[in-house]
């Protein structure tokens, strides 16, 4: 066990933090009026404490996490349940990073099954036994939160740090567990147990109030507060005597068990199952189209036993194009609302437009759900998981975007910090082994961190003694040090993130995959039928002075794709994105084993080379053939790829789906095919046939685009083309 307060006391004087350290709450906003804030980080959300502080005080909010997980594989039940710490003045991309580790096990709770105590009193008594133990264990914040502690920070000042526990990562089941209430309530609010399928605005639950009840329940009194708020004789909590410390607002979003696992695979999916059938329902997913990156379900998704959340967060990808036809349209408007909320929810920068998006998403749901109960696939909407989708807004106001506090961390925590640590073990008495080979890796961490510092000093150490000699004093004026204790360093987001105007940049390979390819290669492996009239229109449009008149005989050096780099878009990610673009014809099953692969000719959104932040001006094309100019036609420096348009998008999309319809453009009863600049193509994009009542037997995932003639853009194929189809 872990003193909580010495552990913070590591991670905010930590100088490989020092560029990721805030010290002090931020509002960024779109305008600058200040009228529309941008919520990101948790200094830049409404958690606010400092007024309730002295003059001067610096906030530490402590971010727990805590799950239980099993340690034994195939057999044996061996578990754990570690504790995990993090404060929130680092930046949500360092913590997320488990080698990093910003986020540290402060000890472990016992797992064992109780076996000694009678089957009504056992679960009575694992609540009190987490909450004696988190006492101990979390007793030396009390002092710490009432009055403060000198530490020596990043930015090497001194603060007076005051550790408040701000948040608390953790499932459903363990937040009633913390919450000391019953596991058919909610652990936030006071909703009643058998209205939690209702849009209801419910009181928050009040500390105050529940210590008192549970006092008086001690006392041997019977307040009626104990049964209406579903409450567990657990007398002393060990959030009780915390400062400043709200626990049920602390309770975050559960995106992994909340959205992509409890309301869409557990409810969604099966409800759908239920509507069009397994047989119905495993064609349409082996009819999917493929995209760079997307898991192909071959053999469809009723045969699997045992699921992933990546595996749910694919499906969730394709899902409602897969549905539009088979469902009635209210259905598919319930399926559209629940991945509006999960795609919303997904975000890494939120404004009042994304928020309302939010709200808007989940009113949708309730008001469209009763459609399920008409067709008897449902039969009330009174689920736990539902029902805290309502307080997801609030929680990203308060605390900042979800992904900063999602469950995934600790699911990979556990890899580290639990499951290695079993296996060094001889699995026996392995709770001290565990703790001892921890301290022995922590100790080989922090010395070789403490060496990478050093080495990183000794590199910059003759820059800062050219600026000496220069007249520069690097520690006081320098504009990216500390003005003062308690002041925002210069790199922190105090600006609306917004997406930079670069140029998109579009890489070949250094040398061409097929290199002197024939015009008939073209057409026959290609699929290039309208390559030639194609070809010649371009040389009459972009070089009206050449004199040589394109052949059949003519060759071209042909590419497999290529690879699109673009501006990162803070909502999205703040690294670049990449894309690829693939142009790959089909190849043979070669002798022995060799297998073969389809053709993969994808889908592109087509405009001027500019970042596309919306879909207005872009319009879908399929590339059929990468290649560049021979030489015979002149220098030109610029990649070609030869498309095949789609139609432009309709006035308005699907009314139940909302997904934009398109259908392959043609001309003179030919596909409508045109030859232009690699750099013109703006990002992939992915099209789902319509599919109709039922999928036509002839469609696989490799021959759909051929076959099929209407098809909707995927808008949820990723979380940037969600934000360029519905935010602006």
């Amino acid at each position: 066990m872990w003193d909580p307060v010495e552990c913070i006391k590591d991670l905010i004087g930590n100088p490989l933090f020092k560029d990721h350290m805030v010290y002090a709450p931020a509002r960024a906003y779109t305008d600058s009026a200040g009228h529309h804030q941008v919520i990101d980080d948790m200094w830049t959300a409404d958690y606010d404490v400092q007024k309730t502080l002295p003059q001067g005080a610096t906030i530490a909010p402590i971010i727990l996490a805590s799950d239980k997980t099993c340690l034994s594989q195939f057999h044996g039940d061996k578990s754990a349940w570690p504790v995990y710490l993090s404060i929130g003045n680092i930046a949500k991309e360092k913590r997320r990073q488990t080698s990093a580790r910003a986020t540290v096990l402060i000890g472990y709770l016992p797992a064992g099954k109780l076996n000694c105590f009678t089957s009504d009193a056992r679960s009575l008594a694992g609540y009190r036994l987490f909450h004696h133990c988190m006492s101990l264990l979390l007793q030396p914040l009390v002092a710490a939160g009432e009055n403060g502690v000198d530490m020596v920070c990043a930015d090497s000042f001194i603060h007076r740090v005051y550790l408040i526990l701000a948040a608390y990562v953790a499932d459903f089941p363990e937040q009633c567990l913390v919450a000391c209430c019953k596991e058919n309530r909610c652990p936030k609010c006071q909703v009643p147990a058998d209205e939690r399928g209702d849009p209801l605005t419910s009181q928050m639950r009040d500390p105050k109030l529940t210590k008192e009840t549970l006092e008086k329940r001690k006392n041997g009194q019977h307040p009626t507060e104990f049964d209406d708020y579903g409450l567990r004789a657990v007398y002393t909590p060990f959030w009780a005597n915390l400062p400043h410390t709200d626990i049920f607002l602390a309770f975050t979003p559960d995106l992994l068990h909340q959205l992509h696992k409890g309301i869409f695979k557990d409810h969604l999916v099966k409800w759908c199952l239920d509507i069009v059938g397994e047989e119905e329902m495993d064609a349409r997913f082996k009819a999917m189209p493929d995209y760079p990156g997307l898991r192909h379900f071959k053999k469809g998704i009723s045969m699997v036993k045992q699921w992933t959340g990546t595996e749910h967060k694919e499906m969730q990808r394709f899902f409602l194009g897969l549905l539009a036809g088979a469902v009635p349209s209210r259905v598919l408007v319930v399926a559209r609302a629940i991945l509006d909320f999960s795609y919303y929810a997904q975000l890494r920068v939120h404004t009042a437009e994304s928020l309302d998006g939010l709200e808007s998403a989940l009113a949708v749901f309730h008001s469209n759900k009763d459609i399920l109960q008409e067709l008897e696939v449902r039969e009330h909407f009174n689920i736990p998981k539902l029902h805290q989708l309502s307080h997801y807004v609030q929680s990203i106001l308060l605390f900042g975007t979800t992904d900063g506090f999602n469950t995934e961390l600790p699911e990979h925590l556990h890899i580290d910090f639990a499951k290695e640590a079993y296996r060094a073990s001889n699995k026996r008495d392995h709770e001290e082994q565990m703790a001892l080979w921890l301290q022995r890796q922590e100790a080989v961490f922090l010395r070789g961190s403490y060496l990478d510092w050093l080495l990183e000093r000794s590199r910059l150490a003759p820059n800062n003694c050219r600026s000496h000699e220069r007249g520069y004093d690097s520690d006081s004026d320098s504009d990216s040090e500390m003005e003062g204790p308690g002041a925002v360093p210069a790199n922190a987001r105090l600006t609306p993130p917004v997406v930079t105007q670069q140029h998109v940049v579009h890489i070949l390979a250094k040398t061409p995959a097929y290199p002197r390819r024939s015009i008939q290669h073209l057409i026959t492996a290609h699929g290039a039928s309208m390559f030639l009239p194609a070809f010649k229109l371009f040389l009459r449009e972009h070089m009206p002075h050449n004199n040589i008149i394109p052949s059949p005989q003519d060759h071209f050096d042909v590419f497999r794709q290529v690879v699109i780099i673009a501006p990162p878009d803070p909502r999205v990610s703040e690294s670049p994105r990449q894309w690829r673009v693939r142009a790959t014809p089909e190849v043979c099953p070669g002798r022995g084993r060799k297998p073969g692969s389809p053709a993969k000719f994808d889908m592109a959104l087509m405009s001027n080379g500019v970042p596309t932040r919306t879909l207005e001006g872009v319009r879908v094309a399929q590339v059929r053939v990468i290649f560049t100019l021979p030489r015979q036609f002149g220098t030109y420096s610029r990649a070609l790829a030869y498309i095949e348009w789609f139609t432009p998008f309709r006035d308005s999309p699907d009314p139940s789906s909302g997904l934009h319809q398109v259908s392959r453009s043609t001309r003179r009863l030919h596909r409508n095919a045109a030859v232009i600049h690699v750099d013109e193509i703006a990002r992939p994009c992915h099209l789902i046939p319509r599919m109709g009542r039922s999928v036509d037997p002839r469609w696989t995932s490799a021959n759909v685009y051929e076959l099929a003639s209407d098809f909707y853009l995927n808008t949820f194929i990723d979380l940037d083309t969600f934000c360029i189809s519905t935010l602006n």
